[in-house]
């Protein structure tokens, strides 16, 4: 699993992007998620979370993410 932390999120969209140091993902690329592939309650900017990353037509999308 990839760690990070939730470098943005829009509690109204329910998305977000988290910043990471992976070998997956460019290092100026941040990976996408949405509180739908979440669950629970709405995560914070800099909270820090592991997930595996998935490719998209947009990019990379953060899966199975989990709370630190």
């Amino acid at each position: 699993m990839a760690e990070g932390k939730v470098d943005f999120f829009n509690d109204t969209g329910g998305y977000g992007f988290i910043s990471t140091d992976s070998d997956d993902v460019d290092d100026d690329e941040d990976v996408f998620f949405h509180m739908e592939d979440v669950g629970g309650p709405d995560l914070e900017e800099g909270q820090e979370v592991e997930f595996d990353i998935e490719s998209s037509p947009k990019g990379p999308r953060a899966t199975n993410l989990v709370r630190n």
